[in-house]
């Protein structure tokens, strides 16, 4: 605010004349904005910039003829006074002041009532947008949980009709493995009677019909057990890919009744649950991994890959069935003709034996030296333990020689000479003796093969009629060469 007035010695201090004055400067009203601010208050951010229009400004005031002959009188008016009086402001300006105050309070009244009915108008539609999104999420959560029930539902009745196949396919596998088990005893059994037939001495040993015979079972035998070990090894690679498709299917399944738990936590959830809270920042984090289609194409692809698994293993489970009828009838038909072959070689070989005679008096002489010259190595080699015994009992007694005493002297030298020579001498004998033993089994068989045709033919019925037939008595009936024990 600015103070106008005059000095102590102004005109206006003395007696009261009559002077032209000019007419003080009209006031002009501060023009008022209406109109809404989004950070101001109406009426308030152009208050500051309204002023009284006080300005009284000293008038050029028209010098009295006689103002010269009062310029010596003092004042009448105290100097404090006259400038309290000239620093109010008009009549004027206080009425303006007023109807400013009175428009910037209405003009403040009018927007905030403006306001508070856009605020609670936005409260409503606000309310209501967010109570429409809440209630559509949590549509759309129930309708997830319909899908992963539905999903579940499916998994399900896959997973029990894969486990069916699993133990099917496990049980056709136990099948093989018991078939493969009782094909081994005749293949034990024919691969015996071909031992035994190698024990055929001369011309007895022929390659006849009957070994043909068990030569055919054999193989037979053997490619019939290899093929069910190859189906059973498929089997179980096959089971192995099931079990693959299982686990997949329960972890789906794991996952899906994870995700339903956390769905239907999510579902039951409301505004007055004690569960809840603020996670700021979660709805800028994106940790998915999938979209609905490729959600649910993954578990429609586990289930057609369970489908296909099932579907390789019914294929198994047939083949074996099949496997099993064609096996079962070769090895019963091939076991009978090889008996049959036996039956006749056993009545040729009993004709021979009848019209057969040897001689067995060198050979048994032979025989007979041999064994006695067994007889005098083993005595020879006993002879010779005695004398070792005495020679390395010398040498360990020599051993407790105190210090300088154990000295390696002549004596030493023949004793550890002498104990080398014996065990040499015993290491000839022993192989002379092996060698000898080995002389009378040939000996032996010389004597069966060349000198006694008849005991030949007699081995020979041994070997077929005694030791073959004996165990060709009896065979794997057919529930059991088809795995059913």
């Amino acid at each position: 605010m600015e103070f106008l007035g005059t000095t102590q010695t102004a005109s206006y201090c003395g007696p009261k004349k009559c002077c032209g004055l000019t007419s003080l400067p009209a006031v002009q009203a501060p023009v008022i904005q209406e109109c809404y601010q989004p950070y101001y208050l109406p009426g308030y951010r152009y208050l500051n910039s309204w002023r009284p229009s006080l300005f009284y400004k000293i008038s050029n005031v028209q010098t009295c003829p006689d103002e010269s002959s009062s310029t010596l009188r003092p004042p009448t008016t105290l100097p404090a006074l006259r400038s309290a009086l000239f620093s109010r402001y008009s009549p004027h300006d206080w009425d303006q002041s007023n109807q400013l105050q009175v428009r910037g309070a209405e003009a403040s009244r009018l927007w905030a009532s403006r306001l508070t009915d856009d605020s609670v108008r936005l409260l409503q539609d606000k309310d209501q947008l967010t109570q429409q999104m809440q209630q559509g999420t949590t549509r759309n959560l129930g309708q997830r949980l319909s899908d992963i029930g539905f999903w579940k539902s499916e998994l399900s009745y896959e997973l029990d009709r894969l486990l069916t196949e699993n133990q099917n396919l496990e049980t056709v596998k136990r099948r093989l493995e018991c078939a493969a088990n009782e094909v081994n005893c005749p293949l034990q059994v024919a691969l015996e009677c071909l031992y035994h037939r190698e024990k055929r001495i001369g011309i007895d040993l022929v390659h006849d019909n009957v070994e043909k015979n068990l030569i055919r079972e054999v193989d037979l035998l053997k490619c019939c057990e290899q093929q069910m070990r190859k189906l059973a090894q498929r089997i179980d690679l096959q089971m192995r890919d099931n079990r693959d498709a299982q686990h997949a299917l329960e972890r789906d399944l794991e996952d899906k009744s994870s995700a339903q738990c956390i769905d239907e936590k999510c579902f039951n959830l409301r505004n007055t649950s004690d569960c809840i809270s603020f996670f700021h920042g979660m709805e800028k984090i994106d940790g998915t991994i999938s979209v609905p289609e490729t959600w649910a194409k993954f578990s429609n692809d586990n289930i057609k890959h369970s489908q296909n698994m099932r579907a390789d293993s019914i294929r198994l489970r047939e083949e074996a069935e099949h496997l099993f009828e064609t096996l079962s009838d070769q090895m019963w038909r091939q076991f009978t003709d090889t008996n049959l072959a036996f039956n006749a070689h056993i009545s040729e070989v009993t004709d021979v034996k009848n019209k057969l005679q040897t001689q067995l008096a060198k050979t048994l002489q032979e025989v007979f030296q041999a064994e006695n010259t067994i007889m005098l190595l083993e005595r020879s080699i006993m002879a010779k333990e005695g004398p070792l015994k005495v020679a390395q009992t010398r040498l360990e007694c020599r051993t407790w020689r105190p210090n300088v005493e154990l000295c390696r002297d002549i004596p030493q030298f023949k004793l550890v000479n002498e104990v080398f020579t014996i065990d040499d001498t015993l290491q000839t004998l022993k192989l002379r003796l092996r060698e000898t033993q080995d002389m009378l089994q040939l000996l032996v068989m010389t004597k069966c093969r060349l000198e006694h045709e008849l005991a030949i033919k007699a081995n020979t019925l041994c070997i077929d009629k005694e030791k073959c037939m004996g165990m060709r008595k009896t065979f794997p009936c057919t529930p059991r060469l088809v795995g059913h024990t």
